[in-house]
């Protein structure tokens, strides 16, 4: 059992008790013990029981819990409640919006123990009978059902990314071959994935190799003669708008009498500049091909520092010298903290009397730290009215401010667009925070007219960030090249809540490419001289 698993356990045995009516008390501290799991770094899949009863705010009972499934693999606990509890009614928490008190409701008043029942019951506008539910909450609950049910069968791209490079290195060993390679939309990065797909020089398709704590995502592997190899590779990796784009006659199973030595030779011989694997997506990439209009794409060397991160100023599970260290540490030249403003009182958001003590430790750890530079930022919530989270004499004091929509998520396009743009438009905005609110795979962002918010940005100098957090990536790459065509720059921000947070730059810079980002457009390629003086030009008021 890995943390994920053990936490994911935890929180449905906390579900689950709370479903039952059993004891409050219990259940709280359950929940308050997971929450702090959640943000801890520590491994609880080799955690001792010393070291978990240890742990702040974890007591004896909870680490006997993780012990238990440490060692056994399941909790006792957790069967019990499972065993009296219908499997398709465990199966509604993957609704979003649904807690247990409503779950209770539906199950036990009108007999709904599954997902396509409870949707059927929303067609026959049955939740409308229930206390606390209404039109609206039975519209958001077939929603959520529908977007639940589209979403099942897929993952995230980091989430099978390691397995699926590891498949790649056993089979290359299992078949003797260096001819063993991702293909399909898994070698393009997509960030949703249905399947792996695996090209592999051999007379059959070999036995899948088995690796511990594997996702439960479907592999494909393909098989092709030798001389075949890179014409499959090309094949296989784009899209079937890409191919059809470049007028390409598949090769087929035979083997071929003239073989392509590379997919660069390939490219060359339709007279156009090498595509990408990332970029084979059937946009506007072939035509750029054939008139050598690619640009030189992004590459994670680039970036020079990391903006946007959190620290356990607010919900963040590290300090801010934690942070700036380890930043430094991975060869970074500056980092931006952007804890959160004071309307996010749910996650701990900054009073101004805590950011000018949060602003005087950055001080004291620039003097300690040179060259490396923190600058003063903060993540400031855009109000219903999109306006910003402090009064000028606050937003003054920051070197940078991200500008982000956390609250009050259910509008039309245009009320979230006006909100957006009215934000964009404040001085004091330095970058768009995840433009969107999507959180793939469990939320659809809010819908935004994104040209008008892209020219609200190009007309007030506004920067838009690329949340790389691998569940956001926000914004959407597709719309990377019109904020180039448009003079916006794009801050690659890993949205880091933790050290480890930082590693999700590489997921950034993988959608990044995909949207043809140039190093020259992207905000955190610039070096710390060079951000510094960004930043200065951007700030306002009197001196």
């Amino acid at each position: 059992m890995n943390s994920e698993n053990i936490i994911k356990a935890l929180k449905l045995t906390g579900k689950l008790m709370e479903l039952h009516s059993e004891n409050p008390f219990k259940i709280k501290s359950l929940n308050n013990a997971v929450f702090k799991l959640d943000k801890t770094n520590v491994d609880l899949g080799s955690a001792t029981l010393q070291e978990l009863e240890k742990m702040e705010g974890i007591g004896k009972g909870i680490a006997g819990k993780i012990d238990e499934l440490q060692r056994t693999g399941e909790l006792q606990e957790l069967n019990a409640l499972c065993a009296k509890t219908p499997a398709g009614v465990i199966g509604l928490f993957e609704i979003r919006g649904l807690g247990p008190k409503k779950i209770w409701q539906l199950w036990k008043e009108l007999n709904v123990e599954s997902m396509g029942e409870l949707l059927y019951a929303c067609y026959e506008n049955r939740l409308v009978t229930l206390k606390g539910f209404g039109a609206k909450t039975q519209e958001a609950v077939k929603k959520a059902i529908e977007f639940t049910q589209k979403s099942t069968g897929k993952f995230h791209y980091a989430k099978v990314e390691k397995y699926a490079f590891a498949l790649v290195g056993l089979l290359k060993k299992i078949l003797n071959t260096d001819k063993v390679s991702l293909t399909g939309p898994v070698r393009r990065k997509c960030e949703i994935l249905e399947q792996i797909d695996i090209l592999v020089v051999s007379e059959s398709i070999p036995a899948l190799p088995e690796i511990q704590d594997a996702p439960d995502i479907r592999v494909n592997i393909i098989n092709c003669p030798d001389l075949n190899f890179y014409s499959m590779l090309f094949e296989t990796t784009a899209s079937a708008e890409h191919l059809i784009q470049i007028n390409y006659k598949p090769s087929g199973a035979t083997v071929q009498i003239q073989p392509a030595l590379s997919e660069e030779n390939i490219y060359a011989s339709l007279e156009m500049q090498y595509i990408e694997p990332e970029l084979r997506e059937g946009l506007n990439e072939v035509d750029l091909a054939l008139s050598n209009g690619l640009p030189r794409l992004i590459e994670f060397s680039d970036l020079k520092g990391i903006l946007h991160n959190h620290t356990t100023w607010s919900d963040g599970s590290d300090t801010l010298k934690e942070m700036a260290v380890h930043c430094k540490e991975l060869g970074y030249q500056y980092l931006g903290i952007c804890d959160h403003s004071q309307s996010a009182f749910y996650a701990n958001g900054l009073k101004p009397d805590r950011v000018a003590e949060q602003q005087k430790e950055i001080e004291e750890l620039n003097k300690q730290m040179i060259p490396f530079r923190i600058f003063k930022g903060i993540e400031s919530d855009i109000l219903n009215d999109g306006s910003l989270d402090y009064k000028e004499e606050i937003l003054k004091t920051f070197d940078f401010i991200v500008a982000s929509v956390h609250s009050n998520l259910k509008m039309d396009q245009e009320k979230a667009t006006l909100r957006l743009i009215r934000a964009i438009e404040n001085p004091y905005t330095t970058i768009l925070g995840h433009p969107t609110g999507r959180l793939l795979l469990s939320r659809e962002g809010y819908p935004i007219d994104h040209q008008k918010v892209i020219d609200a940005c190009a007309a007030n100098g506004v920067v838009i960030e690329l949340n790389a957090h691998p569940y956001r990536l926000d914004m959407d790459w597709r719309w990377l090249y019109y904020c180039q065509s448009k003079g916006v720059r794009i801050s690659i921000n890993p949205d880091a809540h933790s050290k480890q947070g930082y590693h999700d730059m590489y997921y950034g810079v993988c959608a990044a490419r995909k949207g043809m980002l140039t190093k020259e457009m992207c905000l955190n390629s610039l070096s710390c001289e060079e951000i510094k003086n960004f930043f200065n030009l951007r700030k306002i008021g009197p001196s």
